[in-house]
């Protein structure tokens, strides 16, 4: 059963593509995934969306599940038994194991912290391809095509660590002085974009030579810069820090930034509208962001979600699913819909 609610939300007139609104109304509901609930909810970090079976896949580290849900109708399917294993955190026992999807050629690669190894799994049957192993803890994945290459950051020992796409071999290891966090590719500049998260900076990296070619102050602050997207039309790379959104141009200039309330990590951009959609885990809301051709940032929209709420992707349709961190001690993924 899902719990529904209905939030009413004013629009002010902006730019396209939302200038023919004046007013929209959301829909949100909680789309339960363990049944039974898991006791103390379901730890969730990076969830990704299949565009072309229309897919979304949430990996859930403490139960060493894959939830894999259809966005059209929601029917839930799961990919049990991958690797986990307990650590020490901060003091406490944490069970770690699958916390990250990336949607590929006609697979989807799930990074596992459980066992250190990257697969990928078809992505209609959901069945197993081949894996790979590293000797560190993988984080973010990212899919490079225009390469052929899976992308891994290892930020435990300041690196990203470069698979063949088909293989899951690993090619080659890049160090840098800092711990990477987040990533996007800008195929049509050859870059790969990451943060140093404690050295408060971007770096783009030549996906060819491997070389970073440049570095920009996103100015976030002691806990640094968190998620990033890139919009290769128009060259700009957006960056979210702990409570806000802000745009390099293409000079590595923060065009503008915008307030999306507490408790960012990642977001969801879609290039085509040229719109970002961000979680805030702490504040329990939505924003929704436009962006014009010279990087000034619109919030069109703030949705209330619920505490935990974050790390969002978006469908075709628009409808964006949020996963949840551990300490929300819930079993669902949150669900914000647009009226048709």
């Amino acid at each position: 059963m899902r719990n529904r609610n209905t939030a009413f939300l004013a629009i002010v007139m902006i730019a396209l593509p939302f200038a023919a609104a004046s007013a929209q109304q959301y829909t949100t509901h909680s789309l339960a995934l363990a049944n039974p609930p898991v006791q103390g909810g379901l730890a969730m970090d990076y969830i990704a969306y299949d565009r072309a079976t229309g897919m979304v896949w949430a990996p859930v580290s403490n139960t060493g599940t894959v939830y894999v849900v259809d966005s059209k109708t929601e029917d839930i399917k799961k990919i049990d038994g991958l690797p986990t294993k307990e650590v020490d955190f901060r003091g406490t026992k944490r069970t770690v194991g699958p916390t990250a999807a990336e949607v590929g050629h006609h697979v989807v690669y799930v990074g596992d912290r459980g066992d250190q190894s990257v697969c990928a799994f078809d992505a209609i049957s959901f069945a197993k391809v081949v894996c790979g192993q590293l000797d560190s803890t993988p984080d973010g994945v990212a899919y490079v095509a225009s390469t052929k290459e899976v992308w891994v950051t290892t930020p435990r020992d300041k690196s990203i660590r470069i698979l063949d796409a088909k293989t899951l071999t690993q090619k080659e290891k890049l160090s840098f002085e800092g711990n990477p966090e987040g990533f996007t590719v800008d195929a049509k500049r050859h870059r790969f974009y990451t943060n140093l998260e404690d050295k408060d900076r971007t770096l783009g990296i030549d996906l060819k030579t491997h070389k970073t070619v440049s570095t920009w102050n996103p100015g976030c602050g002691p806990e640094g810069p968190h998620g990033l997207h890139a919009d290769a039309t128009r060259g700009q790379v957006f960056v979210v820090c702990d409570a806000k959104l802000e745009v390099f141009d293409r000079e590595g200039h923060i065009a503008s930034s915008v307030d999306t309330g507490d408790g960012v990590d990642d977001f969801a951009y879609d290039p085509a509208t040229h719109t970002a959609y961000v979680g805030a885990a702490k504040d329990a809301k939505l924003t929704i962001v436009s962006a014009d051709a010279k990087g000034k940032l619109t919030v069109v929209v703030q949705v209330p979600t619920e505490k935990g709420a974050r790390n969002p992707v978006v469908t075709k349709s628009g409808t964006v699913y949020l996963a949840h961190s551990g300490n929300a001690n819930l079993n669902d993924l949150f669900v914000v819909v647009p009226s048709k």
